[in-house]
């Protein structure tokens, strides 16, 4: 099995500006069509836990459109052969109290139709 071979890594890395823009403008058709439609999809978030794309959907179309804003500081992408891929940032944000930090998993798998997030991970550090 290759470890990131370049193409995949450029290819993986291509998407997540898509992602990012659908994220901070909370376009959340685009954030749907990017995870995986399969029952076993998950996403924790910073307050919840998701499971399906059921859940996936009710958190994304309830959830309120403000301080969606980040910069990413940090940025990686490990794959694994052809079809899958790690990618994992840290991120800041800027809220009522000052600069948030956070961070951010997700897994990647390249199905027929494309690559989709399989599973993902957010988390906010508690301390700047």
């Amino acid at each position: 099995m290759t470890i990131n071979d370049p193409e995949v890594v450029a290819e993986v890395r291509s998407l997540y500006p898509r992602y990012e823009e659908a994220l901070v403008s909370n376009d959340v058709e685009t954030l749907l069509a990017m995870f995986w439609n399969g029952p076993e999809v998950m996403r924790f978030g910073a307050a919840e836990n998701l499971y399906g794309p059921e859940e996936l959907a009710a958190f994304r179309n309830g959830r309120p459109a403000v301080n969606l804003a980040r910069v990413v500081t940090r940025f990686n992408v490990v794959t694994f052969g052809k079809d899958f891929a790690s990618v994992t940032l840290e991120f800041e944000r800027t809220s009522a109290t000052g600069v948030v930090k956070g961070r951010q998993s997700q897994v990647w798998v390249r199905f027929r139709d494309g690559w989709r997030i399989v599973q993902a991970h957010v988390s906010m550090l508690p301390f700047g």
